[in-house]
């Protein structure tokens, strides 16, 4: 079963690397382009068949090593 965890920046903390993707954006005549918030997506392959588990193991994962929660939040999904 595969679980992807979607971390991002919390509002409200400084994304300089999404203000330097926007930028370049702009550079790069992509003028309609507004705020620009940079992230990570990992993807899991677990050995887990229930759903409900994957995700409860998946959530420990991202709370313990996968995202500082101080500054940043996650979202899990699971897919079969």
């Amino acid at each position: 079963m595969k679980a992807v965890v979607t971390v991002m920046l919390k509002n409200g903390v400084l994304d300089p690397q999404g203000k330097a993707i926007g930028q370049a954006l702009h550079g790069l005549g992509f003028g309609q382009v507004g705020e620009v918030r940079a992230g990570k997506v990992i993807e899991l392959e677990l050995a887990e068949t229930d759903p409900a588990a994957a995700k409860t193991a998946a959530e420990d994962m991202a709370r313990k090593l996968l995202a500082n929660t101080v500054i940043e939040s996650f979202k899990v999904e699971i897919a079969a």
